[in-house]
This record gives structure tokens, C-alpha cells and sequence, in this order.
């Protein structure tokens, strides 16, 4: 055989084994690698992970993990690794999976009608990778607070009710920065010019609005029950609202799950910076967050002459409006009559 002859051979099968091996490549790059039955499935990369935290993370979902690291390392993912949340789709071949890991999807964060801080940061911590303790730290963090002109009692008027777009591996201090940024964006020069005609500052504004959030589910009904509320400020009567009363016991009990319907007159009497039977003006905080439309409410309230109102039997959800003590003391006998017919305790 001729030397012509055996580097031809030579070649051939050179150029063969380059074919197969190009085969095989293509094969453990573009071929399907998963192995979960739904459509796609979300991972959570936590802050600080390595490449090795990440195969374990993967690997409930990955059908063969040779072929991932293969493509893995030919595009220096493991020295690139990045926390975050990521979206998986079934079918993805290992090339695919490794761009997805690089690609931080945010998350919709929601909330919304929380009663305390520490109900609000269990809520937020259940939707990033920051914890509720993380987050609360963060909240009542002292020099935060000074600087932003707010305290413990009414921070949580600081946070807007609506859904937010963020990467899941935000921190505490960021979600925070976040959402004081919103907070000023929300009581622009507007809405802050109409709280000052109606007496009142954002933060009581929005502690105001926690109060007509609180009495009623009727988004119509709210700009009429602001009006009363803001005529017995401006009379300087107490607020007599029963929901303060509902969160004071709430907050003397610690126990914010039990569920109140009715108030009682030896509770009108209770000690709580919140009974707004026993005192004037605003409690020192909201008692829940209000949503926009409370908002809304407050900086646009109804004109009207009534100072007193209660639930109404007619049209429930709904309340009975009276200008005078006679008048509503029609209403709420009407109203006790009926909710004693009902043999509601409590």
C-alpha cells in the first residue's frame, strides 16, 4: 500500500470520527434534557449559591446531568453563576437550560389589606428570597424611619397596596428602598395638596383611609363615610369607629386571626391609644392598609351634613346615614334588633 493511499484512509477515518463526535456533540447539546410532565417549572437560585448548589437544585428536573455540565462548562456557566428565580420549559435541551439560568425572570409581587407590620412581612416573605424577619428589621430600622418621617406605629402607611415587578433575590433593604420610592411617587403633589385641604398629612390620610377600608366593602359607599369621618374632625368629636376598637382588642390580645363581628359597650371603654371612643383625633397608626380606593376616598370625600352612621338591615354591606343622634339612634336600634335576632355573640 502506497503512501498516497494510507493517508487517505488516514483521513477518512479522521474525518469520519470528527462527523461522529460532531454528532454526539450536537446530540448532548440540542437534544431534550428535562424530565418533569408540566408545561414549565420555576427554580430559585438563592443569593451566594455555587455551581454545585445549582446542579443539586436542578437536578429533580434535569434527565441527564453529564449532558447539562458538558455544555455547562463549554460556556462558562459555572464560573458565572447567578441567583434568581428561572424559568424551565419542558423539553429544553441542555443549551437552552443553560440560558435560562442565566436569565433572572422577576416575580409579580402582590399585597394587599394587612392589618400589622409583621402580618405585611410575612406576606412580602412569602414572594422573595428575603425572609419576614429580614424584612421587618429593615422596616423598623430606626435611622430609616427618622429619615423618612415615619415611626413604628405608622410605617405601614409607607406601603402602597398593588402589584410590584422585582427579581425574587431581592434584599430587604432593597424591597424597602422600593417601596418608599413608590410611596413618593403615589403622594405626588396632587394628592398631597388635596390630604392638606382636607387637614390631614399623608400619613394621616392614609391612617384615615385604614379606617373607611375597615367600615365598609362598598368601594361607592367609602367617599360618603370619609365625609362623616372628616366632619367629626373638624367638630372635634371622638372618631367612634368601631374597627379602631376591633384592632385594640386585636393588639391588647396578640392575636390578630380571631375574627370580631361585634362590639360591645364595655369594650367602648377599653385603654388603647386606638379606641377612638376614649379619645380624639387619629390612633397612631393605621389599622390595616388601605387600599387605593380608600385612598382615593379620604382626598376626595364626599360633601355631606351627617355625622353618624351604622350597618344597614336593608342593604347589606351597606350603612344607614344620619345627621342627628335621634335619627341614628333609630337606625342602630333597628340594627341591634336584628343582629340579636341572629344570636351573633361575637
Amino acid at each position: 500500500m502506497n503512501l498516497k493511499k494510507i493517508i487517505t484512509i488516514i483521513s477518512v477515518v479522521l474525518i469520519t470520527g470528527l462527523i461522529v463526535y460532531g454528532f454526539i456533540l450536537v446530540r448532548q447539546i440540542f437534544s431534550d434534557n428535562t424530565k418533569f410532565s408540566e408545561n414549565q417549572v420555576y427554580v430559585y437560585v438563592p443569593t451566594d449559591s455555587n455551581y454545585d448548589d445549582v446542579k443539586k437544585i436542578i437536578a429533580p428536573y434535569i434527565q441527564n446531568m453529564n449532558r447539562f455540565e458538558l455544555v455547562a462548562e463549554k460556556r462558562n456557566y459555572p464560573e458565572n453563576v447567578k441567583p434568581g428565580r428561572f424559568l424551565l420549559t419542558k423539553g429544553m435541551n441542555s443549551y437552552n437550560l443553560v440560558k435560562s439560568l442565566r436569565s433572572n425572570v422577576p416575580v409579580n409581587l402582590a399585597f394587599n389589606n394587612q392589618e400589622r407590620l409583621e402580618n405585611f412581612a410575612g406576606r412580602v416573605g412569602s414572594q422573595i428570597e428575603a425572609d419576614s424577619l429580614s424584612l421587618l428589621k429593615s422596616f423598623k430600622d430606626s435611622i430609616f424611619l427618622k429619615e423618612n418621617g415615619f415611626t413604628e406605629e405608622n410605617v405601614l402607611a409607607m406601603f402602597i397596596p398593588n402589584t410590584y415587578e422585582l427579581y425574587w433575590n431581592t434584599s430587604a433593604e432593597k424591597f424597602r428602598d422600593k417601596m418608599i420610592k413608590e410611596y413618593r411617587n403615589f403622594w405626588n403633589k396632587d394628592r398631597t395638596a388635596k390630604a392638606a385641604k382636607q387637614g390631614l398629612t399623608p400619613i394621616e390620610a392614609t391612617v384615615l383611609a385604614s379606617i373607611v377600608h375597615k367600615e365598609s366593602v362598598k368601594k361607592d359607599e367609602r367617599p360618603r363615610i370619609a365625609g362623616v369621618y372628616l366632619n367629626r374632625l373638624r367638630l372635634q368629636m371622638p372618631l367612634q369607629a368601631d374597627p379602631t376598637v376591633i384592632y385594640a382588642i386585636k393588639k391588647k390580645s396578640n392575636d390578630f386571626n380571631q375574627t370580631i363581628k361585634r362590639v360591645f359597650y364595655n369594650d367602648l371603654t377599653m385603654s388603647s391609644p386606638y379606641n377612638t371612643y376614649m379619645n380624639t383625633g387619629l390612633p397612631p397608626g393605621p389599622i390595616a392598609m388601605p387600599d387605593i380606593t380608600a385612598l382615593e376616598a379620604v382626598l376626595n370625600p364626599e360633601k355631606n351634613n351627617f355625622i353618624y352612621f351604622c350597618a344597614s338591615v336593608d342593604r347589606f354591606g351597606y350603612h344607614e346615614f344620619a345627621a342627628t343622634l335621634g335619627e341614628h339612634n333609630k337606625n342602630a336600634k333597628k340594627y341591634s334588633d336584628w343582629i340579636n335576632s341572629q344570636g351573633v355573640k361575637r
